[in-house]
């Protein structure tokens, strides 16, 4: 039995995107081998790990578990949407600055769920942070930098929780 193919009805940081794939393929799968968007890592491949966060309108998913099927219509953003190494997003540049990260496998699902959380709420207190990143495993740092850096960030622009 052939799947249904997806059609061009997927939007990707911004871009309508073309792909003949079966409609079953992880999202996961479609942003890393079909759209080279190799920022959104997959770590377990059933959710539990978050390496591969992505938003789906806005909300934090984990890609590994959305056929693209269930993508259609859809804005997915990536880390690709954020910015570069030259020009990191503001979030990016404090975690770095801070040393929030060691390895840097999470780092993208990590970035992607704050962003879902301080896009939604840009004054989120502490304990919604830590609740935002529950679906986040990041074996090397504790968090305990994560969250000063993202608590630094939101003191920074003004906003204190």
């Amino acid at each position: 039995m052939v799947k249904p193919l997806v059609g061009p009805s997927i939007e990707v940081n911004g871009e309508l995107r073309v792909a003949d794939v079966d409609s079953t393929m992880p999202l996961a799968l479609f942003l890393r081998d079909v759209l080279n968007l190799r920022g959104t890592k997959i770590g377990c491949g059933n959710g539990e790990c978050g390496a591969c966060t992505v938003l789906m309108d806005g909300r934090a998913v984990c890609s590994c578990l959305i056929p693209l099927g269930r993508a259609r219509g859809r804005k997915i953003r990536t880390i690709e949407s954020l910015g570069n190494p030259k020009a990191l997003h503001p979030l990016q540049a404090i975690l770095v600055e801070k040393g929030a990260f060691q390895c840097g496998f999470c780092t993208p699902g990590v970035m992607m769920s704050l962003l879902a959380l301080l896009e939604s709420n840009p004054v989120p207190d502490e304990a919604e942070v830590r609740t935002a990143l529950q679906g986040n495993l990041c074996r090397c740092t504790g968090y305990v930098k994560l969250l000063e850096a993202t608590m630094t960030y939101i003191w920074e622009r003004g906003h204190e929780p």
